[in-house]
């Protein structure tokens, strides 16, 4: 048995909604929305990817940020409290194993980030006229080993410096200042690129949608998005509800955190596919997306200079808040269940995870002919996290609030703070629990068949 008695908890409520939406507003939006967009035909991806937010990413965002606030522990901690049972502990355990998963590739990309940081400084990124240019850059560092080994340490060095510092003077301090800095920033390269001459075809390709471009692979890719983006399943959210107060609405907030990350997708895709058309690219053209197109953004951009530095510090930060929730799941795991310090779990784990992202970095140059099922390492871990373990999480977290814990319980939780919401819109309890307990099931579990081949 572990007290809680000193657990920390939020300093406000406007801090909770930053934390958690810059853990779900990060890399998943702004360099890997678009690309995902790019190779699934656009608007018609979109299309589908908005629909999981609002149908299942949003119920099932409550249910688990409720379960969090309500038991005030960790996953493992939370399902073991209100179940008493082996098998809902272990979906707990599975979302922490899938929160150090997706940080271990997901650290490769951020190291990138903060590569292009030092890039942007030296003045490399201005020199690129044509897109190609920029391509080759960036493929000439992704192939050199110790770029991207190094920048991955780094960037684990700072994820461990600030969850070792805690939840209210670490992860709430810094995100107060993170978020509002990356939204402004894309806010201006959004004016900048719809200005480009040929901005309207990038217009076009994200909002007017072929519908016969949707099939399986797409309504898969995009459910997969809505769950690594809103950081559904891994336990993420859990943790964090878990530092709420019980005044807090949890249904309130979790719309404010959806919007945030929608509407930061949707700016991402205009900033980059407003340049991919206006220079010619190809927008499938992958997870370098990002790397490739904004730099000529920066070239034609007037004060470019100033806004490449700004751009990728933000996008740094941005990363940061989103690998530091990762870290805070098995962290507060360790802690609560296990009785390790912070900073041992933060050490050991920290440094647990950069081992396991090393054949990641590699996999963009000496290993990226070894390949698994015809993916490289890093491609495998990315399917396995965010295409099945996190779908699974919030397949059963569904299943757990609309049938396993007792509704009427539920609904005595979900008030706690949001007595007006519920008052004003009584019928949302009655939408909620037929999404919980019959559509996000059966959407996810026919998605994840579809996905292993079996229908």
């Amino acid at each position: 048995m572990h007290s809680n008695s000193k657990r920390e908890q939020w300093g406000s409520k406007i801090g909770f909604i930053l934390a958690a939406a810059g853990s779900a507003v990060g890399l998943g939006n702004i360099w890997r929305f678009p690309y995902l967009a790019g190779e699934n035909g656009g608007a018609a991806f979109i299309f589908v990817y908005i629909i999981c937010v609002f149908v299942i990413g949003i119920p099932v965002l409550v249910a688990e940020i409720l379960i969090g606030r309500t038991t005030q522990k960790n996953p493992v901690g939370s399902f073991k409290l209100l179940s008493k049972s082996p098998f809902w502990s272990g979906i707990g355990g599975m979302g922490v194993i899938a929160a150090f998963v997706i940080l271990s590739f997901y650290t490769v990309v951020a190291g990138w980030t903060f590569g292009y940081i030092i890039e942007a400084v030296n003045g490399n990124l201005m020199n690129y006229n044509i897109p190609e240019t920029a391509n080759s850059h960036f493929t000439e560092l992704t192939q050199n080993s110790f770029w991207n080994v190094g920048l991955l340490a780094l960037f684990m060095l700072l994820t461990m410096g600030i969850v070792y510092f805690g939840v209210q003077k670490g992860i709430e301090r810094g995100s107060k200042i993170m978020m509002p800095m990356l939204f402004v920033l894309l806010i201006v390269l959004m004016i900048r690129g719809l200005t480009l001459d040929g901005a309207s075809k990038g217009l076009e390709y994200l909002f007017n949608p072929d519908f016969s471009k949707i099939n399986t692979g797409v309504i898969l890719s995009a459910l997969g998005q809505a769950f690594f983006s809103m950081s559904l399943g891994m336990g993420a959210m859990l943790t964090y509800g878990s530092y709420m107060s019980k005044k807090q609405n949890v249904p309130g907030s979790s719309v404010w955190i959806a919007m945030l990350d929608l509407s930061i997708a949707i700016i991402s895709g205009i900033c980059i596919f407003t340049v991919v058309f206006a220079t010619g690219q190809n927008p499938d053209v992958g997870p370098s997306l990002i790397f490739r197109t904004l730099p000529v953004v920066f070239t034609k951009m007037p004060g470019g200079y100033f806004f490449s530095i700004l751009f990728f510090f933000a996008l740094t930060l941005a990363a940061l808040t989103s690998t530091v929730s990762l870290l805070e799941v098995v962290t507060a795991y360790f802690v609560d269940e296990k009785g390790w310090s912070r900073k041992k779990a933060v050490l050991f784990f920290g440094s647990l995870s950069l081992l396991l992202g090393i054949p990641s970095a590699l996999s963009f140059n000496l290993l990226a002919d070894a390949q698994i099922f015809g993916l490289t390492f890093f491609g495998l871990t990315e399917f396995i996290s965010s295409n099945l373990l996190l779908p699974i999480g919030g397949f059963f977290i569904a299943l757990f609030v609309g049938w396993y814990w007792g509704f009427e319980t539920v609904i005595q939780n979900v008030k706690e703070g949001a007595e007006s919401v519920f008052g004003k819109f009584p019928w949302l309890l009655g939408y909620w629990k037929i999404i919980l307990r019959f559509v996000a099931p059966i959407l996810i579990i026919i998605v994840l068949l579809s996905s292993l081949g079996i229908i």
